[in-house]
């Protein structure tokens, strides 16, 4: 590990009212103090008491630079476990950089993407779930990504995937033991003790991968496509979910030939949507190219809205579309209620039957886009199919990182294993084996089980200053 001093920007790198220059390592207070001065020159930060701020002036040379306040931070505790300083000085992008050379000419280097906090992982402060943590809350898109990442940040997962390793040593070490002294340690009716066991452990593991979908659509949205025949009121719908007239709207059907991609929030749920062309049979060349890419987003969403003209007979078109969003999660927005019906909810119903409509999860919804209505119920059902009524993350764990999904994933394996070894009456040293397996891939997830490309790699995502 690098122990030199470093330093960077730790706040955008954009005209503001504060700017963060931040400084860590050995010598941090000393390269610090070189360029401070204090209001009547006789305070020496080398002689300050830890975790305290004092006011003073940025020199680089001869040269004031800016009026600052400084705090310093001593070992052990800081966010890196080094000694730290941070001048909080004024946002312009011009003065920050002035600061940050100055302090580079007095005895540090600029530090690399990520540095602080791969620091305070490799210094013991966080482990490696933690530190990824810092990221998602950086980039957090809604309320409630940013809780659950602010709870993987205080040690949710952390202490879950350490509670379940402790579990797991504890019955390796047993073993273990046992096979190394028969004579004390008796294995006898072991077997289904730890069937017992290794069975909780098992399911606890699948429901934290089982968490991953729900997790990646808290932290990053639900992909969502509106799909439905031409002049079904697709745009329409898009606008009153926007809030503005994001796309065209007009009474000839096929007026949208394209995608339309906006994200929206509804009351704190990330909703990424995309609004397409009308699915319908066409020698147009240009309105069968925005065909295709409806097929082809529907087939990636989380949640398809089929929105379906009420006032208007279902033919061949509706039987394609609920063919293509069979499966999905999907909430039909049965539209124009305002006018004639001549399609009900039960008319859906039976046309999904009749087409073999498999799988999904459906809703079926009247609104009217032009009066505006039914969007209150829209939002509710969407809460319903995705969070079971409730958004809130709670006591609940979700896993929102693809690393942490696959090295669960691969510790859930290992633990069928040892639940097969069990059912087979295989010897003891075979559970062992496949114990470790599993011990060793959680162990990936806090940063125990991996190798310095991977931290490398993981820390190089992240800002300069961090």
């Amino acid at each position: 590990m690098k122990s030199d001093t470093i330093a960077a920007i730790a706040t955008a790198v954009s005209d503001s009212g504060i700017g963060i220059i931040r400084i860590s390592g050995e010598n941090a207070i000393e390269v610090a103090d070189r360029v401070y001065r204090s209001k009547n020159n006789n305070k020496r930060l080398l002689n300050v008491k830890s975790h305290t701020i004092h006011y003073g002036f940025i020199y680089d040379g001869d040269v004031m630079v800016d009026e600052v306040m400084v705090a310093v931070m001593k070992e052990p505790n800081t966010y890196t476990r080094e000694n730290t300083v941070e001048i909080d000085c004024h946002g312009g992008i011009l003065v920050m950089r002035k600061i940050l050379d100055a302090v580079l000419k007095n005895g540090c280097r600029l530090a690399e993407p990520g540095e602080f906090t791969r620091r305070a992982f490799l210094n013991g402060r966080i482990d490696l779930s933690r530190a990824e943590a810092v990221m998602d809350v950086i980039h957090s898109k809604n309320e409630f990504a940013l809780r659950s990442s602010m709870r993987q940040l205080k040690g949710s997962v952390s202490d879950k995937v350490h509670s379940l390793r402790k579990e797991i040593l504890h019955e390796i070490a047993f073993i273990e033991s046992a096979l190394d002294d028969p004579e004390h340690i008796s294995l006898e009716g072991y077997a289904e003790k730890l069937g017992e066991k290794a069975a909780r452990i098992y399911g606890d593991i699948k429901k934290l991968v089982d968490s991953a979908d729900n997790g990646k659509m808290l932290k990053d949205g639900i992909n969502t496509v509106i799909v439905g025949k031409p002049n079904a009121g697709k745009s329409s719908l898009l606008n009153i979910l926007v809030g503005e007239e994001k796309a065209i709207v007009t009474s000839y059907a096929g007026t949208t030939r394209d995608v339309l991609e906006e994200s929206i929030k509804l009351h704190g749920i990330g909703l990424n949507m995309i609004d397409t062309a009308g699915i319908r049979d066409t020698d147009d060349v240009v309105e069968k190219i925005g065909v295709e890419k409806a097929r082809k987003y529907a087939g990636d969403a989380d949640l398809i809205l089929y929105v379906v003209d009420a006032s208007c007979q279902l033919d061949e078109n509706d039987d394609q579309i609920m063919r293509l969003i069979a499966g999905k999660k999907v909430i039909v927005l049965l539209n124009k209620t305002d006018l004639e019906q001549v399609v009900s909810e039960a008319d859906i119903v039976k046309k999904m039957t009749d087409v073999s409509f498999d799988g999904g999860v459906v809703r079926v919804i009247k609104t009217s886009t032009k009066e505006n209505t039914g969007m209150d119920v829209f939002e509710d059902t969407i809460k319903e199919m995705f969070f079971h009524g409730e958004i809130a993350v709670n006591d609940e764990i979700y896993i929102t990182n693809q690393r942490h999904k696959e090295a669960l994933a691969e510790a859930g394996e290992s633990m069928r294993m040892v639940l097969n070894s069990l059912a087979d009456h295989m010897p003891e040293d075979f559970y062992s084996i496949d114990l470790m397996s599993a011990y060793a891939a959680l162990g990936k997830i806090i940063g125990e089980e991996v190798d310095d490309d991977l931290v490398n790699e993981i820390f190089a995502k992240f800002c300069m200053g961090k």
